[in-house]
């Protein structure tokens, strides 16, 4: 019965494995974004980036020796079955813990506790799993796979026992390093881990792991960055992205900046495109008038000084963007947004080609993957699933939604007094971490840079699992050895039956 429960989920997993397939031979070559030719240059340099983070680009390095860009796709979707595979071995273990097996291994009529957990495990998967959304993001030649997966992997390492271990602590801290260095957005996330570690009495030897485990990563990278070019920071345009959020807010009446940044005021441009991506990208950017361009020390200085101006001036306005972008994380239908052509570049299409300077790149990296991008059948198979396989962002926000007031039935009743504190510290001791990442993850890039729709993917897998735990009972067994004693290494979420002591 227990090889049994586990059916639901082989089931999800062998369609995951059997449309990334399809997606791969119908689409032999990665899809591209503009930032897509940066992250190759960096891997085929084998040097940090200037303006973004090279994790990435340090996975592609390790993938050359292929000379494939086929191998790289399918690794890109070998990732993002691991994200599904992480999500339910946390809620599998969770539900386990919460409805252990009685005395003689009895299950319970139907065997729902062997079930259960497997069931809703399952369910819980399919967003991250089947959504063509995700299989799209898996398929381009940019971070977001490979990020969501260190991320998602340091956040199980935290959650993997009641009260982590030192090691799972420095497990947690290193891979949480690799994501900062994947993406600038995790820098911060580190904070929920380790706020989620302490409210779940980790002790301060894991707690002190994973702060070390963290930093130490992080500063080796700083320090190639310094090596390279001279700066000891993780990018040399910290400035410019957050710059580009005030475009869409920024009156330079009630500003009033000195003359030497008031050509950092926003200009009038095409209505169709962001007020960030405009001034960043297109002709009306003022960068192109100020020497070295948005990696060059005083564009980010100009940069800082102006968004710092903004802010403080219009704290309102600031705040009404982030929340309207937050928010468009969970409308039903996509909107052409950033730019009418930005959006589209998170889908599969029915045709494919590349620019020059595309073509030019991609040739130093698989001299043959120019050649054929688009495969039938399969492409057409990929396009027909895509049609009726999408999860749209409402959907996440009920996900999101539940993880949080889905905690509040756990009221529980010790002898003649009534918990009332029992939901918070049920969410607090298991949703918090994952649910506090997932909503980070939409809300850093609306306060940092600007809404896009690749960065509301990352989101999903850690409010499946925020939905799940906050499901899922308290294991209704605790141990309570001292923290850090010389127990420590037992695993508090095992079934009952390794279990001591009652709650």
């Amino acid at each position: 019965m227990a090889v049994l429960a586990q059916l639901p989920f082989a089931c999800v997993l062998a369609v995951a494995v059997w449309i990334r397939i399809v997606a791969v031979r119908g689409y032999p070559a990665p899809h591209w974004t503009g930032d897509s030719p940066s992250y190759l240059q960096a891997a085929l340099d084998l040097r940090p980036g200037e303006t973004r983070p090279s994790g990435y680009p340090i996975l592609l390095w390790m993938l050359k020796p292929f000379h494939s860009f086929t191998v790289m796709v399918a690794v890109q979707h070998a990732i993002g079955v691991l994200c599904g595979v992480l999500v339910y071995l946390l809620v599998w273990r969770a539900g386990r813990a919460a409805w252990p097996v009685g005395p003689g291994g009895d299950a319970g009529r139907l065997a729902w506790r062997h079930l259960v957990p497997g069931l809703l495990g399952a369910a819980l998967t399919v967003p991250v799993l089947l959504d063509s959304y995700q299989l799209a993001l898996e398929h381009l030649l940019m971070s977001d796979s490979l990020f969501t997966f260190l991320l998602l992997a340091a956040v199980t390492a935290a959650l993997w026992r009641r009260r982590a271990t030192w090691w799972l602590g420095a497990l947690a801290g290193m891979l949480a390093a690799f994501a900062a260095v994947t993406r600038s957005a995790g820098l911060p996330l580190v904070a929920i881990i380790l706020l989620g570690m302490l409210l779940r009495r980790a002790g301060w030897r894991a707690l002190a792991a994973a702060v070390i485990a963290f930093v130490l990563p992080l500063g080796g990278y700083m320090y190639w960055f310094k090596q390279t070019y001279g700066d000891f920071t993780v990018t040399r345009a910290s400035s410019i992205w957050i710059y580009g959020r005030t475009a869409a807010f920024a009156d330079c009446a009630k500003i009033k900046p000195p003359p030497e940044l008031r050509i950092m005021c926003p200009k009038d441009s095409n209505p169709q495109i962001a007020p960030a991506f405009a001034v960043l990208w297109t002709p009306d950017s003022p960068f192109r008038q100020i020497p070295g361009w948005i990696t060059g020390e005083q564009a980010n200085r100009m940069a800082s000084e102006f968004t710092k101006d903004a802010i403080e001036k219009q704290p309102g306005d600031y705040a009404r963007i982030v929340v309207r972008d937050t928010w468009r994380s969970f409308d039903w239908n996509r909107e052409p947004y950033p730019t009418p052509w930005t959006w589209l570049e998170y889908r599969f299409s029915p045709g494919e080609s590349w620019d020059d300077e595309q073509a030019l790149v991609a040739a130093k990296y698989d001299p043959a993957g120019g050649e054929t991008k688009v495969v039938q059948p399969w492409a057409g198979r990929m396009l027909t699933y895509q049609s009726h396989m999408s999860m749209p962002g409402t959907v996440l926000g009920l996900v999101l939604l539940g993880g949080l007031v889905l905690a509040l039935p756990h009221i529980g009743r010790r002898g003649t007094r009534w918990r009332w504190f029992g939901p918070v510290r049920h969410w607090g001791t298991g949703a918090l971490m994952p649910w506090g990442t997932s909503l980070a993850l939409l809300v850093i890039p609306a306060a940092t840079a600007d809404f896009d729709y690749r960065y509301v993917l990352p989101a999903v897998p850690f409010a499946c699992v925020a939905l799940g735990l906050a499901l899922i009972p308290s294991p209704r067994r605790v141990r309570e050895d001292p923290v850090d004693g010389p127990g420590e290494g037992q695993d508090d979420d095992a079934p009952a039956a390794e279990k001591s002591l009652s709650a």
